[in-house]
């Protein structure tokens, strides 16, 4: 009996290592990801004979992924580690590191808001739902939730039920983790949250067939309203447009098209029926199709929205017109990464890692061949305009600039009127890849007291701390403010202009030449753009 007993507990346990030793050689690794990425689109550069740019060196390699991932250049002591760092896996290692960071939350919360609720961007009034929104967008960047659970959990969030008329279900300028800022801001219509939704999570434009069927995507108007019935439940009622918690009748699964007599029942974009449960509201329904792997649209999204957020352009383009008639440019990579990112359990720092990892993202954005003109290709890096808050942000971090008077300890420049100031002047108009800079911004840039002030000894620690070292020498000095600015060394035709430029101007002159050499440096488009 006791050798019949070990054998059975040692085959129990070959058993159990062999299935342990498969479920991790199965794990998804996002540096194979990478390289088959890689290798789809140098294929077919290759079939157009396109040569593609060469790799950017580390410090621009720095730049790029600090803004892509925190929202801001690195500091000098950054840029300094990282170069100083010899080992060949230090990019992965910085991208690691950057995940990790509080940076990466409070940027990714950017990036969501305005995708979610675009309205607080363009209506100030809205900005009271702010608060509470970014408080849940926070909790979930943070804890790294998976991006079908994230989707769920804003489709299907609990909201107050109709007949209960005392439970408030959002109060404005309420800090508390809440997500319903996503319906209010819709003003509570099914037709705008239906649309919106599918935007975002499915990358399709239905709202096109809410007249009339869709005029060139297969689209019906049966389908647009039967996609808003599921938030047909939905309400929020005010007096003279005062703001009201939004509502819900829960068992509610139809809807009337508006002008017409037809009343349409609650139905997927797809051929399946939806599976009803019983006082359930109908948008868990939907959440549930919405995020299946075999969703034909919710994985090839998100996969497709993240190599647009990194590369500057997605497969599909623009990411949210996925239909027939807007082919992706290499469907074989997209369906791969999609699988991966299944795989992967969602998880969104799974498509960070592999992304980033890939040559594509860490090529050149320079132009080195004719052929890397077609950005279909992805045979350089494109150039991004900077939002707002990337903006202002870097020019804190590279002046060392600190706001009067700020309030919010955690933040020195939080809720200072110059960061106010950017995040309404400086807000992205039209695609990243084509940034268009007004008079307006051009001369808060050249001509604002925000950028004027910071290029002064006064309110920048960074030149103060270059003017303020007696033993440097104009060189290490001009080296230190590029490092501080553009995250680069000087070329040498650079070191030699500048430096002569300042040491022109005698003992005298030094402090205020300094404070011009920052200020070009601070204008100028390597600053000003993602490159």
């Amino acid at each position: 009996m006791i050798i019949r007993f070990i054998r059975f507990v040692s085959l129990s346990l070959l058993t159990f290592f062999a299935a342990l030793s498969t479920a991790q050689a199965a794990a998804p690794d996002p540096y194979s990801l990478a390289e088959r990425l890689d290798e789809r689109l140098e294929a077919k550069q290759a079939a157009n004979g396109v040569k593609p740019a060469p790799l950017i060196d580390d410090s621009g390699f720095l730049r790029r992924v600090s803004l892509d991932l925190i929202g801001r250049i690195p500091t000098s002591y950054e840029a300094y580690t990282f170069l100083a760092d010899t080992s060949p896996d230090k990019r992965r290692r910085v991208v690691d590191k950057l995940l990790r960071s509080p940076g990466y939350v409070t940027h990714h919360v950017n990036l969501w808001r305005a995708l979610l609720l675009p309205e607080t961007m363009t209506n100030a009034e809205m900005r009271f739902l702010q608060p509470g929104f970014d408080a849940w967008l926070r909790q979930k960047v943070r804890d790294n939730t998976p991006y079908d659970r994230l989707a769920y959990e804003l489709i299907a969030a609990p909201i107050a039920a109709a007949n209960n008329p005392q439970q408030q279900a959002l109060a404005p300028n309420d800090p508390r983790p809440n997500p319903l800022a996503f319906f209010a801001a819709k003003e509570g219509k099914p037709e705008n949250i239906a649309a919106a939704s599918s935007r975002v999570f499915l990358g399709v434009q239905i709202e096109c067939a809410q007249c009339h069927n869709h005029p060139f995507a297969k689209w019906s108007r049966e389908q647009f309203w039967g996609m808003a019935a599921f938030f047909g439940g939905i309400e929020q009622r005010g007096d003279n447009g005062a703001f009201t918690p939004v509502r819900e009748i829960v068992d509610r699964r139809e809807l009337a098209i508006p002008n017409t007599d037809r009343v349409v029942q609650a139905t997927f974009l797809d051929e399946r029926e939806p599976e009803w449960k019983f006082k359930t509201s109908a948008r868990v329904t939907l959440a549930e199709w919405m995020i299946r792997p075999d969703n034909p649209w919710f994985a090839r999204n998100a996969a497709n929205r993240a190599l647009a957020q990194f590369l500057g352009r997605g497969i599909v383009e623009p990411v949210d017109d996925f239909n027939d008639k807007n082919p992706p440019s290499h469907p074989e990579l997209l369906n791969e990464l999609a699988e991966a990112f299944v795989a992967a359990k969602f998880d969104v720092q799974f498509l960070v890692r592999a992304i980033t990892a890939t040559r594509a993202y860490q090529r050149s954005s320079e132009l080195t061949d004719p052929g890397q003109g077609d950005g279909r290709l992805f045979a350089r890096m494109a150039i991004k305009g900077m939002s707002g808050e990337q903006l202002f942000d870097s020019l804190v971090v590279a002046t060392g600039y600190r706001a009067a008077g700020s309030r919010d300890q955690s933040d020195p420049n939080g809720g200072s009127p110059e960061r106010s100031l950017f995040l309404d002047r400086f807000a992205l108009q039209g695609k990243k890849t084509d940034p268009q800079t007004s008079i307006l911004q051009a001369l808060s840039l050249m001509n604002g007291r925000f950028v004027a002030d910071a290029a002064t000894l006064q309110r920048s620690e960074t030149l103060a701390a270059v003017a303020g070292v007696p033993l440097l020498s104009p060189v290490e000095r001009i080296e230190a403010l590029y490092v501080a600015t553009l995250s680069r060394k000087p070329t040498p035709e650079e070191t030699r202009r500048m430096s002569q430029y300042v040491e022109t101007g005698g003992e005298g002159k030094l402090n205020q030449r300094l404070s011009d050499v920052m200020w070009v440096l601070l204008n100028s488009a390597e600053f000003r753009l993602n490159h």
